[in-house]
């Protein structure tokens, strides 16, 4: 976990797959409470330490994360991403290519709690909720494609799902149908950007994450 920006109401870091942002049942530390450690110790505050959490990642996911260190910065930020006032943008890697270069996906979702998963139809169901996202091809390897997505929605697991429902699971990603999984246990999905006006300042914060340190994620790169 790097830091990508820091002022007196945010922290934006760069959490690495295999870290949670929130506590869940694995009882594993997660980010929220290391970040209240690293924010006492950075600055020898006496007493708790605020840190809200304003969004989630995957537990297999790396890339941006917002984490907003004033009450006032985490109600704003909330309510910012309720309203999609957030722009953020993910890189993914696909062993198949999509039926199109760039495409608008329209899916309803549906979750289930008992194994974790989520569901995409073409048609509503009971208890689903529309979920939309763009994506483009903007790279390609001997073996895989690199895809842009944005999503206009947020939903559990959306871009795993869509991706899958298309027929190109994620690199890594089991769950969703990938064929093997990748090493370490990620899936090859980056949060890559985050773009939104500050919650107290007003101010422009525009922060990418840098690329995991992998040989394939490099290479589209080095194609670029």
């Amino acid at each position: 976990m790097e830091v990508l920006y820091e002022d007196n109401h945010i922290i934006i870091v760069n959490k690495s797959p295999g870290e949670i942002v929130q506590g869940d049942k694995t009882g594993d530390i997660p980010l929220v409470e290391t970040r209240k450690q690293w924010i006492k110790e950075k600055y020898a505050k006496p007493g708790n330490v605020f840190c809200g959490v304003t969004h989630r990642l995957d537990r297999p996911v790396g890339g941006v994360v917002v984490f907003a260190k004033t009450s006032k910065a985490l109600s704003r930020m909330n309510e910012m991403f309720r309203e999609g006032k957030v722009d953020k943008t993910y890189w993914a890697i696909t062993k198949e290519c999509p039926p199109k270069t760039e495409d608008t996906l329209t899916h309803y979702i549906t979750s289930v709690e008992r194994n974790n998963k989520s569901y995409a139809w073409n048609v509503e169901k009971k208890g689903s909720l529309k979920s939309i996202l763009k994506y483009r091809v903007i790279g390609k390897s001997d073996n895989y494609y690199l895809l842009e997505i944005k999503l206009l929605t947020g939903r559990k697991h959306q871009i795993r799902v869509q991706l899958s429902t298309i027929g190109c699971p994620i690199k890594g990603d089991l769950k969703y149908g990938a064929k093997r999984s990748n090493p370490d246990g990620s899936i090859s999905l980056l949060a890559r950007r985050i773009r939104f006006v500050h919650p107290v300042s007003g101010k422009e914060i525009d922060v990418t994450a840098p690329l995991p340190e992998d040989n394939l994620w490099q290479s589209f790169i080095d194609k670029k």
